[in-house]
């Protein structure tokens, strides 16, 4: 695995390839918890989103596992979608797994906002 190192700290790049990949595992866990409650938190929607956030930070963990110079367009588009996803999974209010599942995604969003910034 190639070094990864960037003038924001020697550990950001990996930091943010965590975030993702544990955002990726957390909102696929949440896709079963869903689909398992049934009701509005499997609304085809909701579904789709946590999909879609899943994916995304898949993806930008791929580009910069590869020190993709295409890494930080890819990074802002996830923290846009990581942000839609913990606004919605707020709208679960008390239910403790969704709640994690935001914490998850603004964790990945603010890092992925960081790599957005790097050229």
């Amino acid at each position: 695995m190639p070094q990864m190192t960037d003038h924001h700290g020697p550990n950001a790049m990996q930091a943010c390839i965590d975030a993702c990949t544990s955002c990726h595992q957390t909102c696929l866990h949440n896709v079963r918890h869903c689909l398992a409650k049934g009701g509005k938190h499997a609304d085809p929607a909701h579904i789709t989103l946590l999909l879609d956030c899943a994916q995304i930070c898949a993806t930008s963990a791929d580009f910069m596992s590869r020190l993709s110079a295409q890494h930080s367009t890819v990074c802002r588009a996830c923290a846009d979608v990581c942000l839609a996803c913990a606004a919605a999974c707020d709208a679960f209010g008390d239910d403790q797994m969704m709640w994690q599942c935001a914490e998850e995604c603004r964790r990945c969003a603010e890092s992925c906002a960081r790599m957005a910034t790097m050229a």
